[in-house]
């Protein structure tokens, strides 16, 4: 197997997660494979774009060929998660056991549920929705295979995030575009609570930091990113730095409720809606004390999200 700078590092999935951990991966000199459904992607010279499906073994294995560490940013069809995302963790499992390649799971903190007010590693997982429980089985499948050696692995959670190339989340489109044009932020639940909001570049930096470590293997990691603040406060940093007056247009719990029995995607949202409605603090300190802190404050991160929703309403 390569080792260092010869490593092939395989990036599944080309959403806004899997472009930043790609971007970082450059940024550190790596060889760099990116895997789609398509096999199409607009990345830099000197990286590769392969098609490969990941309930597909033969697919998702020639794609994996020759893989040292395997990044699971893949999506799947947000009103579609318990059909769809467990098969994937499982193709790229079996992918990495024939590659014998380390796997690094990019997660999300859904499978905690609403219980706790501040949330660790050791939280246990207490989600009631088909979202979050989905969430805790492809993570309990991929802890599994790593404790009983069929592969190595580890996962990092990230809180709700922001940045180039993101525009469905709740500091997406909805914000930024909006700040641009002068409209009011659609939001949800109480802006005037704590809630842990992530720059998405610095969720791709910890995920590499994972890959690289091997002291980071069998383990659940908290991505750190900057202080967590209420969502009132990061709108109006995104309004002003946009050059704009802070606008506001909250949607009522009621609404999104009776929205989501004619909306798929809103019926979605309803069920994950207390991360809203109660403080949302993600503790980073394990990750921390592992391997420090090397974040992006919230200015610098507006700035160069601003900078980038500025070019994507050009294209």
């Amino acid at each position: 197997m390569a080792t260092g700078m010869d490593e092939l590092h395989v990036v599944i999935g080309t959403g806004p997660l899997g472009m930043a951990v790609m971007e970082e991966l450059l940024r550190k000199g790596k060889c760099v494979r990116m895997v789609n459904r398509s096999g199409q992607a607009s990345v830099p010279s000197g990286v590769e774009v392969v098609k490969g499906d990941a309930v597909d073994g033969n697919s998702i294995g020639h794609a994996c060929k020759g893989a040292a560490v395997i990044y699971h940013c893949a999506k799947a069809p947000y009103t579609e998660w318990p059909q769809k995302f467990p098969p994937i963790m499982n193709g790229i499992i079996d992918a990495a056991v024939r590659e014998e390649a380390k796997v690094v799971y990019g997660d999300n903190l859904y499978m905690y549920g609403s219980k706790h007010r501040v949330l660790t590693e050791d939280v246990p997982n207490g989600a009631t929705g088909h979202k979050g429980r989905t969430r805790a089985q492809m993570a309990d499948v991929l802890l599994d295979a790593h404790h009983r050696g069929k592969v190595r692995a580890a996962i990092g959670r990230g809180a709700d995030f922001y940045g180039p190339g993101v525009l469905e989340s709740a500091l997406g489109e909805r914000i930024f575009k909006a700040a641009l044009e002068g409209r009011a932020a659609e939001v949800l639940g109480n802006i005037d609570i704590p809630h842990t909001y992530l720059y998405i570049r610095d969720f791709a930096k910890g995920l590499v930091t994972l890959g690289a470590r091997e002291e980071a293997l069998g383990q659940i990691w908290h991505i750190p990113g900057a202080a967590t603040i209420t969502t009132r406060q990061i709108v109006n940093m995104v309004y002003e730095a946009a050059g704009r007056r802070p606008q506001f247009r909250i949607a009522p719990k009621l609404l999104v409720s009776l929205m989501g029995l004619f909306n798929a995607n809103m019926k979605e949202i309803k069920e994950t809606l207390y991360l809203f409605e109660k403080p949302f603090i993600v503790n980073t300190s394990k990750y921390e004390q592992a391997f420090g802190t090397d974040t992006t404050p919230h200015e610098l991160a507006i700035a160069e999200t601003l900078d980038w929703f500025k070019l994507y309403a050009k294209s």
